[in-house]
This record gives C-alpha cells, structure tokens and sequence, in this order.
C-alpha cells in the first residue's frame, strides 16, 4: 500500500512539473514548419535502428541454430 501511494505521489508530481512549463521553441519551430523535419528525423532515426537491431537478431539466431548439438 506504502508503494502504490508514492506511485501515485511522484506520477501526480511529476506531471505537474511539466505541465507549468511553456516552450517557446516548440511553438516557434511549429509556426515556421520546422517541427516537421524534426519529427521526420527522428522517424527515420528510429526506423532505421528498428531494421538494424532486426537485422542482428536474425544473424544471433542463425548463429545460435548452427550451434546447436
């Protein structure tokens, strides 16, 4: 029960420290179109570790199959 309520106590914390802050970055870089470029490279970025984390899984398991007795 002592764990669920400092769950609770931190979760409620922590969202609202980050709910008073405002960012004049985001809302510059939203209004100029920017933001899109952000996002698109931070998809390809993790499109592009997805394929190869992927791509070291198949050659781990193939390895592990050639090991087999």
């Amino acid at each position: 029960m002592k764990k669920i309520f400092c769950l609770l106590v931190f979760l409620f914390t922590y969202t609202a420290i980050f709910a008073q802050a405002d960012v004049e970055m985001a809302d510059t870089m939203r209004s100029s179109g920017k933001i899109y470029v952000v996002i698109t490279t931070i998809a390809i970025v993790f499109v592009g570790l997805a394929i190869f984390l992927f791509a070291i899984e198949r050659r781990v398991k193939k390895l592990e199959d050639q090991n087999k007795p």
